[in-house]
């Protein structure tokens, strides 16, 4: 992932040299790339999306306040490209979305999809990193354990919130003014 990128700070230009098939990102000025997403996470992501994004994005069904994008462009000092597979902003901190450049705030919430190139990645880099940078609450959807892990930040450090599974139906905060019906995350078990 890393491999060489620490010896030289990674520019922007490092993530636009990059094949088509590889998904970049830099933090703390290190260059990390994984493959694209195979269909199991992009389902994850795309189905967690669907339920909380009418709630909260749009405030059918719920409060509202939000907003939640799929892989947003976020750049934060000395971290020009950082893309979580799904992150939220309450739009008290983030009245409006840049149209075109990319966003300047620190999330409130993110979640990341394990796929086995990122799973190590998204625990030992990108946890530590969001905790640094002050994101509010972290989520983990483990599509292979058919698991959703939740952490709150408190004092610098994650507490967990709890771990759910399988066919649950959770009220997670920060969005726990909705039922997530977790069995939606996942691909069909074989039969």
């Amino acid at each position: 992932m890393a491999a060489d990128a620490a010896r030289k700070r990674a520019t922007y230009e490092d993530l636009l040299a990059l094949p088509p098939n590889v998904k970049g990102e830099i933090l703390d000025g290190v260059l990390y790339t994984q493959p694209q997403p195979l269909p199991r996470h992009a389902l994850g992501a795309a189905s967690l999306q669907e339920q909380i994004g009418p709630p909260f994005r749009r405030g059918i069904g719920g409060p509202g306040g939000w907003w939640i994008l799929p892989e947003p462009g976020i750049n934060l000092p000395d971290s020009p490209e950082v893309i979580p597979d799904l992150a939220g902003w309450r739009r008290e901190r983030l009245p409006e979305l840049p149209s075109n450049e990319s966003i300047k705030v620190v999330p409130d919430w993110v979640c990341e999809i394990f796929s086995p190139s990122t799973r190590g990645y998204d625990q030992v880099v990108k946890q530590p990193f969001y905790a640094r940078h002050g994101v509010r609450w972290l989520w983990f959807i483990d599509p292979e354990a058919r698991a959703l892990l939740a952490y709150r930040l408190e004092n610098g450090r994650w507490v967990s919130i709890g771990t759910w599974g399988n066919d649950d139906h959770a009220r997670i905060e920060p969005f726990d003014a909705i039922e997530i019906d977790l069995s939606d995350l996942w691909l069909p078990a074989k039969g």
